[in-house]
């Protein structure tokens, strides 16, 4: 029965949930990322080397047997992948710099003074006016 309530204690925990959250919005991120790099990126970058695209990059090795299928290295696609990835880790960095500068600003505002309490309040009242007498 404890390993049920230890399950069930990690499970509902916060930092698990963030983390669910997180990677479901990553992989929606992802789909945005790859699109933009494929769809705005990749071609002006492909007009500038001459009209190439990058999944078609491919290195076709001679074949040494008969009857084989020649072997393609596709570097194209491996390009493309490092570009979606560079492209990934600058917006990622970027989203993290703006959330650390902004708990920066939070952690440099001064705490506001904690409110007296009536107690107080009452207490200093009396002992001024046992002063005054």
């Amino acid at each position: 029965m404890s390993l049920i309530k230890e399950f069930k204690e990690f499970a509902v925990k916060g930092n698990v949930v963030d983390m669910a959250v997180g990677v479901i919005i990553g992989g929606a991120f992802g789909k945005i990322v790859s699109s933009f790099v494929a769809d705005v990126v990749t071609p002006p970058l492909g007009l500038l080397i001459g009209g190439v695209d990058f999944k078609e990059l491919v290195v076709t090795l001679p074949v040494l047997r008969e009857g084989a299928e020649p072997v393609a290295l596709r570097y194209g696609t491996f390009l493309q992948a490092s570009f979606d990835f560079l492209i990934v880790a600058s917006a990622l960095f970027i989203v993290v710099k703006g959330i650390n500068r902004m708990k920066r600003k939070e952690e440099a505002k001064p705490a506001a003074p904690a409110p007296t309490p009536p107690q107080e309040v009452l207490l200093a009242e009396i002992r001024d006016l046992l002063k005054s007498r």
